[in-house]
């Protein structure tokens, strides 16, 4: 199914029947994540699903976007679809979403629920920061005239050898977007999130690593942690039934 939404065709599903629940997916990934636990809710759930522009079925944006886009979309999707109040799920990029929303008052949903989470950014170690650093000495390199003509092929070069994988997979619009958005640090507002949060979270995630979780849970006045032994940043994926045996003693 599709909506035109801020002048994109959006991309989304849903299944079953009851409490509204809205689930957005992490970066690069869709809403066929989130499969497994739609099938495990539906008996008391309306459970809808959306793909972000770029991802699936759903139009690219022609212009990078930031985090305040995201959240016009998200709203309008919203209205669209009738969803009342929906309890709010969302995976890495998805939970960056909701932290925002919340935080600034722009929906007030009865529960929120957090799964290995985007939004809080964590200490770099040693390596990522040399990393860092290299990328942006060639590139600084790369802009002088003596070589600025052949600057493309080097530059796109350095960008895969120094990019994420998610980066690298990424056209250019998104990897614009993706930069200001790994850039945006929610700790200073998500203490404002008044609803109960839920944050579940995979022990060995690297991207979003399970010290996000506990700096969330510290900030977010009414938020309690559940850690999934051995998962990692899809860890709603890698443990199913627990994943959705937590879900259903949160969700009334």
């Amino acid at each position: 199914m599709q909506l035109l939404i801020n002048g994109l065709n959006i991309e989304y599903t849903e299944q079953g029947a009851g409490v509204p629940v809205l689930l957005l997916h992490g970066w690069g990934s869709s809403f066929e994540v989130y499969k497994g636990l739609m099938a495990a809710l539906s008996d008391r759930c309306r459970l809808v699903a959306m793909n972000f522009p770029g991802c699936g079925g759903s139009d690219t944006m022609k212009e990078p976007w930031t985090l305040e886009d995201y959240c016009d979309l998200v709203l309008a999707f919203i209205k669209a679809t009738g969803l009342e109040n929906p309890i709010l799920i969302g995976h890495s990029h998805g939970g960056r979403v909701i932290l925002r929303m919340a935080a600034a008052g722009l929906v007030s949903p009865p529960k929120i629920v957090l799964l290995d989470a985007a939004g809080v950014i964590p200490k770099k170690t040693l390596q990522q920061k040399m990393r860092a650093r290299n990328f942006k000495i060639i590139k600084k390199l790369l802009s002088l005239p003596v070589i600025k003509n052949h600057s493309a092929a080097l530059l796109d070069k350095a960008r895969r050898h120094y990019g994420s994988a998610d980066y690298n997979a990424a056209p250019e619009v998104l990897r614009k977007t993706m930069v200001s958005l790994v850039n945006t640090d929610l700790r200073g507002e998500i203490g404002k999130i008044t609803c109960p949060t839920l944050l579940i979270w995979g022990e060995n995630d690297t991207a979003t690593p399970l010290s996000d979780a506990k700096i969330m849970e510290s900030l977010i006045p009414d938020c309690g942690l559940c850690v999934i032994k051995g998962a990692g940043h899809y860890a709603f994926c890698e443990q199913p039934a627990q994943t959705a045996a937590i879900l259903r003693s949160f969700i009334p």
